[in-house]
């Protein structure tokens, strides 16, 4: 008898599965708003708070204050 043929997975190509919600929006700051960004960040003495976040949360507290 011949040998067995094992079962053999393909890996999947093209773009990863998102894991995250909502509308992706990608932005490019220059050199100077990225830096306010970051002293902001350092600021807010959270550790491991990312840009992504902060910008989310710069973007509610602009939106609650316009708001007003």
């Amino acid at each position: 008898m011949g040998k067995s043929i094992g079962v053999i997975t393909k890996k999947k190509r093209g773009r990863p599965v998102t894991t995250g919600k909502g509308m992706l929006i990608g932005v490019r700051l220059l050199d100077e708003p990225l830096a306010v960004l970051d002293g902001w960040i350092a600021k807010q003495n959270e550790t491991g708070l990312t840009r992504p976040e902060a910008i989310r949360r710069l973007v509610e507290l602009g939106l609650k204050a316009k708001g007003k």
